[in-house]
């Protein structure tokens, strides 16, 4: 059977790649010690499945409105008021199926044929195969560790072109951890204020910060939030990300476009699902807290280690659960007898010898960079590091 143009454009995303390689070895019997995951390891707070347990329990598994039900909807513009200083009405609001879902209903919508989209890289994965998928052209604005990761607005400003029509902007970053401050997202704001250019921001990250603050692009000013999107869900920082539950923020016509296509694409997120993310929203937020300490102290224990071994340099990411060193000193030697021709191959080496599953920058756009999750426990943590270590005592 001939597949469309548009299928044989796709990129397998690198992430699920990796995750399946590793899951390989380990029904092999090989004992992996996977950093390459990127969901919480808790549970799902109790409250939250009970919720789910009642709606089943209560018959709640109809179809709902295809944008999702009038009290999760409600629910999310009291969370925007009360933690981003964003008014919504709740016809603002689209839930989908997943933040992932969320921000390619927003690139369908806002993007046509031959559109030009700026990612700043490192950029999640998935940005620009959506880019893509919509007929657009993504535009790669390199960073770098000396930035911190964070494109400026004059790297902004001389990538724009009349075809520019949209940025996609992450923070908290994945994969990056890096957080944009309130007077650098201002220069950002003004620029694309100037160019008439709609912003994506994806801020699923956000319950995750351990220094700083958050800031939401689209409480910067009335203007900036006409031109933007605000995407989040309950995925990362309520541990439910099996669960499929994101939503969108937006000027009404944009969001209706938005529920228009999910309509004819997945109609409504799970009723169920939906059900239990209101009950995360509205209900005891200290697990979230918990669940960040741990992170943070897992965060520190990381960058301590890594800095210290040959070849590396690593930030102190100040959110998300990743870090992102430069493993740019390892390239073009030798580990294991095994050449390291760049972070690709060394993601492999690592793999293979060291049965510690990272990704590579190639992934998120950038070379030289291996991305590690914390989202393990500790004791996965120190052991992967162990090995590690012992795999770069080979080093030549």
């Amino acid at each position: 059977m001939r597949l469309s143009s548009r299928a044989r454009s796709i990129s397998t995303s690198p992430t699920l790649a990796l995750d399946a390689k590793t899951k390989k070895l380990q029904r092999e019997g090989i004992n992996i010690i996977n950093f390459g995951v990127g969901e919480p390891d808790f549970d799902t707070p109790q409250h939250i499945k009970d919720a789910a347990i009642e709606s089943i329990q209560a018959g709640f598994t109809k179809y709902t409105p295809s944008s999702g039900i009038p009290e999760l909807r409600e629910a999310i513009c009291e969370k925007l008021k009360k933690d981003n200083g964003l008014e919504y009405k709740p016809s603002e609001v689209l839930v989908s199926v997943g933040a992932k879902h969320s921000i390619y209903n927003a690139v369908m919508v806002l993007c046509d044929e031959g559109d030009e989209v700026l990612l700043p890289a490192p950029y999640w994965v998935s940005y620009p195969e959506m880019v893509k998928l919509a007929g657009g052209t993504p535009v790669i604005l390199p960073t770098s560790i000396e930035s911190g990761f964070k494109v400026t607005a004059q790297a902004l400003e001389k990538a724009i072109t009349p075809r520019t029509t949209l940025l996609i902007l992450n923070s908290p970053s994945n994969p990056t951890g890096a957080i944009y401050t309130r007077e650098e997202l201002e220069k950002i704001a003004e620029v694309c204020l100037k160019h008439n250019i709609a912003v994506i921001s994806d801020e699923i990250y956000e319950k995750l910060i351990y220094e700083g603050e958050h800031v939401s692009f689209a409480a910067l000013s009335p203007e900036v939030k006409a031109i933007t999107i605000t995407v989040n869900g309950v995925s990362k920082a309520y541990a439910m990300t099996g669960w499929r539950i994101g939503y969108a923020a937006g000027p009404e016509d944009v969001i209706k476009a938005m529920g228009d296509l999910q309509s004819h694409a997945t109609s409504n997120p799970t009723s169920i699902s939906q059900k239990a993310a209101l009950a995360g929203l509205k209900g005891p937020q200290e697990p979230l807290e918990k669940m960040r300490m741990e992170f943070k102290k897992r965060r520190d224990y990381m960058v301590e280690r890594l800095n210290k071994m040959p070849g590396i340099r690593c930030l102190t990411p100040p959110g998300a659960f990743y870090v992102y060193p430069d493993v740019s000193g390892l390239i073009g030697k030798k580990l294991a007898g095994k050449v390291v021709s760049d972070d690709t191959t060394l993601a492999d080496i690592l793999l293979d010898e060291a049965r510690i599953a990272v990704v590579p920058g190639k992934a998120f756009g950038t070379q030289g960079n291996l991305r590690f999750s914390y989202a393990t426990s500790m004791a996965k943590i120190e052991e992967g590091l162990n090995r590690l270590e012992n795999v770069l005592k080979t080093l030549e």
